[in-house]
């Protein structure tokens, strides 16, 4: 056998020996489900753990404290003769906020915790855990057969609000990459067991807008010129922070349909985030904060969107005697495809196969199904998770839903990695059950429970984990692959030469008000959750 198959095969015996540790932790990191910005135990667990296996590891990297940089060099140093290729990948841990689920066949929350609790959805426990097996495998395997080059690996918290990739590339902790591995859990056609082809994620924009109203004293001093307070309860009052953001939330709502055409599968979310007026009494609101988020095709669109948002805030402020303060959380640009890592990865992925559901998997399912009232099905998971769809095949059936003209879909925020290096962006099937016949879409419970039942779950994890490793291996074995995607890079950078849209000082806004755990011994020994 050749080195690089020889390789292969040592990486791929590391995941079966491991698999049991494996699956520990992810019910770890699972059960942990900790919010965006606030994954100070996933993100500590590990650092713990990559520092056990030899990496370097800078906690907190570009002041995110919930963020991590790692690296591994087996050989000479970068710049020195002999060394080998960087390769690179990332884990995120995010959970979201109001879907806590037990890994059971039944809609529970894990214990000590409400409903409203955090949960894994997407879940990115399995995208970290996936990557990390890949890399420890990748470094058993450089160790055992003396292969040259350097392993990165960065943790990327608050994925759901495209949070901490755009700091780490402004801060230049993917430059000098040579490629790089983008992995996320998915559950249907077309995107399910493939890599992405040309159609890659589009453009995404946060943003906080913060109304303040610092001197409710000022408005309408007619009422009562001579009062000593800045208002009685005789007088009008200010109508303060809670009216501006009111009417915010009102007009953009209302003016929805006028920000872009209804085509191209944009998207406007919105969150209030906590202002802490609730035991204010009878004065006016001083601060409140609303975040709104929007997915387009691409920038020109976004901007679109960005206009109208910051022209109903200004508006809103006048109107409610307040101030605005911006805050950006993130602006991320379309994604930029590569076709050589793309083939390079699937024709592993095509080596290992897609996940296969045994019996323990198959009971479970049966349990929910029969939770809901459902008939238990032989096959119960959809044959798209036990099946694979080349990139190419893929790519079609994507376009078939698109109009001719958007380049982009949806949105995620690897995008960013894909302008400082060649990236590859691939997807293993999360389990997810066939919908039964006039019944419609399950709970959402069920996939979050999936997510969490191991039976059910780590296949995707043993797949995804061999797929980085061989793919790894084979970018730091064949220097010709790598030299072909960095000049693919070159190329389609030249032609979508997009500056980053954040400027190069830009901070996390981790200090917003964030949901968050936090522990309260009074109270109760458990974690309490604070929405």
């Amino acid at each position: 056998m050749s080195l690089t198959l020889d390789a292969k095969a040592t990486a791929k015996a590391w995941i079966d020996d491991h698999q049991q540790e494996l699956s520990d932790w992810h019910q770890h990191i699972w059960n942990l489900a900790e919010p965006a910005w606030r994954e100070y135990e996933s993100s500590r667990w590990y650092v713990e753990l990559l520092r056990q296996y030899g990496f370097e590891v800078e906690a907190g990297s570009a002041g995110m404290p919930t963020a991590f940089a790692a690296q591994w060099t087996n050989g000479p140093a970068q710049g020195e003769e002999g060394a080998g290729p960087v390769i690179a990948s990332y884990a995120e841990y995010d959970a979201v906020p109001g879907n806590n689920q037990a890994a059971t066949t039944s809609e529970s929350p894990r214990e000590g915790l409400g409903s409203h609790a955090p949960g894994h959805t997407d879940p990115h426990s399995v995208l970290g855990i996936s990557t990390l097996a890949g890399l420890l495998a990748t470094q058993h395997a450089m160790r055992e057969h003396n292969i040259h080059g350097t392993l990165k690996y960065t943790g990327e918290p608050a994925e759901k609000m495209h949070g901490s990739k755009v700091v780490h590339g402004l801060r230049g902790y993917y430059d000098g990459i040579d490629a790089m591995v983008s992995f996320h859990p998915f559950y249907m056609l077309p995107l399910c067991n493939t890599a992405r082809w040309d159609t890659q994620c589009g453009a995404y924009y946060s943003k906080v807008y913060t109304f303040v109203c610092d001197e409710p004293e000022t408005w309408q001093l007619s009422n009562n010129p001579n009062s000593p307070i800045p208002a009685s309860h005789s007088a009008a009052r200010a109508p303060g922070a809670n009216v501006a953001l009111m009417q915010m939330y009102t007009a953009s709502r209302v003016m929805q349909d006028a920000m872009l055409p209804s085509f191209g599968g944009w998207s406007l979310s919105d969150a209030i985030l906590s202002s802490g007026q609730a035991t204010a009494d009878n004065l006016p609101a001083r601060v409140a904060q609303i975040q709104y988020s929007w997915r387009t095709p691409d920038i020109e669109m976004a901007e679109h969107v960005l206009k109208v948002l910051d022209r109903n805030a200004e508006h809103a402020a006048a109107m409610s005697h307040c101030r605005l303060e911006v805050t950006w959380v993130a602006r991320s640009r379309p994604g930029i495809t590569n076709h050589v890592l793309a083939q390079t990865l699937y024709d592993n992925l095509a080596e290992i196969g897609a996940p296969q559901y045994g019996d323990a998997a198959i009971e479970a399912a049966q349990r929910i199904q029969r939770e809901l009232g459902i008939e238990p099905m032989s096959k119960p998971y959809l044959d798209e998770c036990e099946a694979l769809i080349t990139p190419q095949d893929a790519e079609a059936a994507l376009r078939e839903h698109l109009a001719p003209w958007q380049r982009n879909w949806t949105s995620d925020d690897y995008v960013e990695m894909t302008h400082y290096a060649p990236t590859v962006r691939f997807y293993i099937s999360r389990p997810a059950l066939k919908p039964a016949a006039e019944r419609g879409a399950y709970p959402a419970w069920v996939m979050n429970a999936l997510g969490g039942i191991p039976a059910a779950i780590d296949p995707t994890i043993d797949v995804a984990g061999k797929t980085v490793a061989t793919t790894f291996i084979d970018l730091l074995t064949k220097p010709e692959i790598v030299a072909e995607a960095k000049r693919e890079f070159a190329e389609r950078r030249s032609t979508f030469d997009v500056e980053p849209l954040l400027p190069s000082d830009f901070e996390a806004p981790i200090d917003l008000a964030w949901p968050e755990y936090i522990n309260n011994s009074a109270r109760s020994p458990e974690r309490q959750w604070l929405p």
